[in-house]
């Protein structure tokens, strides 16, 4: 049984249906009816942009056509995940209330136009929503059909709008208190930037300040804040009709625009929209990137099923090159959302609309209309293999081991003027800690500093720029407890108002948890190079002889850490590359650099060795991958996952049974782009 759509006793498997932009084809909906059951599609997702079919007027509501599409669905063993229509207003709103379009950074307000470009903090607007919301979950909370509400869709973007800049004022003095805290936090002096009143401070526009960090940090806060006050009073009227019914809004993966962590209270279960770039290079490096993604939205509930809300079974049409998958990539990737924690496999989109900006967005009904294409048939197969998979529905994802992956600190490290002033590289630093784990086939968390370190044995931090509140005493307490952490380069620098730290680095209390005191970092030319000499301690470690090291090299001094590598030229030859700190019961590492990816390899095997971190004692090929996830009883099921072209064999190191043949196996032969699961 689904834990969190406790209605549904198996995987979801369907997408975004658009029956309002076919009202004029009544035979086209039955036929729709007839390929999602052909399909085997069980859940639909309705309504997303449909604001102006339900009410077609103001305060005129036209539900006949959805009462019709959600009782036939129903009727066909088919369930609706309902949405909320508030990411495209309609036009008689925006010409009657012009204060509901948003303001953009160069402050022109955006006219009737496109989507999401609503205003989240206009009265009007939360009003408009707040009744059409009223009406719908009035209407259908109480449906047997209805099993999910969708949130709006794809939250993003800022409204730069007096209204939004007044309500920013007001975060900021509930934040501050005084303007003299706010103009200290954000080290206005410099420059003379010193706020003498509220009215003066203003978002960072395009054409506006953009030197007060602080400022601009804040100001992303307060969107996602914003943003996230929005959501509520959207589901207000919602859990009022029907406090047992769930909802979710679906998020983007690793966009900046919003920290999503802090959507984990106001959504009863995490979705996001899945669009790889596939056989764009090499495929196995691409999953491993949308491994990590998965990962990162599921972490925002661990232990949770997420749902993969999007994902396209053919072609997007909006990315630089609209590649077709090649055959046998959708139910490997469709797979891999489920090995990684999802309930669901969701498209974008049911049908290929006939107008419009996605009219050649891949779809499972194309413009043919009817199942024999080849992507119909793809989702067809998929759809038989869901059905036998349904134990996995509320099957937990158990991780002990955690990479703290923190959207304010992403913030903070982009806005900084220093290092590599395009890409700080935060991103790319956390792939490296990541891609041996993942590749070993650990199950990893992706977490961020309000997180909580129960139950993991491994965390790794890496480039822990900025240090916010309670994130210093909560990595102390997990080494003192026998916990390893892993440090980098770049670590415990500035507060959370972007600040640095006094007295040395890192900051926070956190040198004699380092054992290392660091005194400048070195930004490396793309041509530079440095190496790492590896001494016998590292040697004990598991390390090689020698690594290559690039980008950035930390100039540190030991302080009762013990060093495992040392630089071996420049002006820093001899000083540490790589420490260990003996820290209460754990241990503490520290990466002063970024070395080669065989360092990572050699690092994270050793580690994962010592504290038993794999699932199950296999060695993997290359492009071969294992997930694990935990049925209701606590058995584990192994996933394995082929994304080599080519069929691969290995040795289990004990007898495993297929979940979906029930074949006791002792050799693993897995196809090209196959997948299996075993017990």
């Amino acid at each position: 049984m689904n834990a969190t759509l406790t209605r549904v006793p198996h995987l979801l498997h369907g997408g975004d249906y658009n029956p309002d932009q076919w009202l004029r084809y009544p035979e086209i909906l039955e036929k729709d009816v007839e390929l999602m059951k052909k399909a085997g599609c069980n859940a639909m997702s309705v309504g997303i942009f449909a604001w102006a079919a339900l009410e077609p007027e103001e305060g005129k509501y036209e539900f006949g056509w959805l009462d019709q599409v959600i009782d036939r669905l129903y009727q066909n063993g088919i369930y609706t995940v309902l949405a909320t229509p508030s990411g495209a207003r309609p036009g008689w709103m925006a010409a009657k209330y012009p204060e509901v379009l948003r303001v953009n950074a160069d402050g022109r307000r955006i006219p009737f136009s496109a989507r999401h470009n609503h205003c989240p903090t206009s009265p009007v607007y939360r009003e408009k929503v707040r009744l059409i919301n009223t009406a719908l979950a009035r209407r259908y909370a109480g449906h047997p059909g209805v099993i999910l509400w969708h949130i709006s869709n794809e939250y993003g973007g800022a409204c730069y709008c007096p209204l939004c800049r007044e309500a920013f004022r007001e975060w900021l003095k509930k934040k501050y208190g005084t303007l003299d805290e706010l103009n200290h936090a954000w080290w206005t002096a410099f420059w003379s930037k010193t706020y003498p009143s509220w009215d003066l401070i203003d978002p960072p526009f395009d054409n506006g300040e953009r030197g007060v960090h602080g400022l601009t940090l804040d100001w992303m806060r307060f969107v996602t804040d914003q943003t996230v006050d929005f959501m509520k009073a959207e589901v207000a009227p919602l859990k009022e009709a029907n406090p047992a019914l769930p909802v979710t809004t679906n998020m983007m993966g690793f966009y900046p625009g919003l920290n999503y962590f802090k959507f984990r209270d106001v959504s009863d279960v995490i979705s996001w929209d899945n669009y790889p770039s596939w056989h764009e290079g090499d495929d196995r490096e691409t999953a491993l990137s949308t491994a990590m993604t998965h990962d990162l939205m599921r972490s925002i509930k661990p232990g949770k099923p997420f749902l993969m809300m999007e994902s396209c079974p053919s072609a997007v049409n909006w990315k630089p090159y609209a590649k077709l998958k090649r055959p046998g990539m959708h139910e490997l990737a469709s797979l891999q959302a489920v090995a990684r924690g999802s309930d669901s496999v969701q498209y974008f989109q049911w049908r290929k609309g006939r107008g419009g900006f996605e009219k050649f967005h891949g779809a499972v009904v194309g413009h043919l209309g009817t199942g024999d294409t080849r992507e119909f048939r793809e989702v067809e197969a998929l759809g038989k293999r869901l059905k036998g998979l349904s134990k996995l529905a509320g099957s937990r994802f158990v991780s002990r081991a955690a990479i703290i992956c923190d959207t304010e600190n992403r913030w903070a490290l982009q806005e900084m003027r220093g290092l590599i002033q395009e890409d700080k590289g935060y991103l790319a630093e956390v792939r490296r800690h990541y891609a041996p784990l993942f590749r070993m086939g650990v199950n990893v968390d992706l977490i961020d500093e309000e997180s909580s370190l129960e139950g993991y044995e491994l965390v790794a931090a890496p480039m822990l720029y900025m240090l916010r509140a309670g994130i210093a005493e909560k990595l102390r307490a997990f080494a003192e407890k026998g916990g390893t952490l892993v440090f980098t380069y770049w670590s415990g620098i500035v507060n959370d108002t972007d600040l640095t730290f006094l007295g040395g680095f890192p900051g926070g209390g956190l040198q004699e948890l380092f054992g290392v005191r660091m005194e400048e970092i070195d930004t490396l030319y793309p041509a530079d190079r440095n190496g790492a000499e590896v001494l016998p301690a590292g040697k004990e470690a598991g390390l090689q002889d020698r690594y290559e090291i690039r980008d950035y090299t930390e100039i540190s001094h030991p302080a009762g850490a013990e060093v495992l590598a040392v630089y071996e030229s420049d002006f820093i030859r001899g000083l540490p590359a790589l420490t260990v700190n003996r820290f209460g019961k754990g241990r503490v590492y520290y990466a002063a650099a970024v070395f080669e990816d065989g360092f990572y390899r050699d690092f994270y095997r050793k580690l994962v060795s010592d504290l038993s971190l794999r699932p199950l004692e296999v060695d993997l090929p290359e492009g071969v991958y294992l997930s694990e996830r935990r049925l209701e009883d606590n058995t584990s099921c192994y996933i394995f996952q082929n994304f080599n072209t080519e069929e691969v064999s290995l040795a289990l190191p004990k007898t495993l049974t297929s979940l979906e043949t029930g074949e006791s196996l002792e050799t693993l032969v897995l196809p090209g782009y196959g997948t299996v699961f075993l017990l």
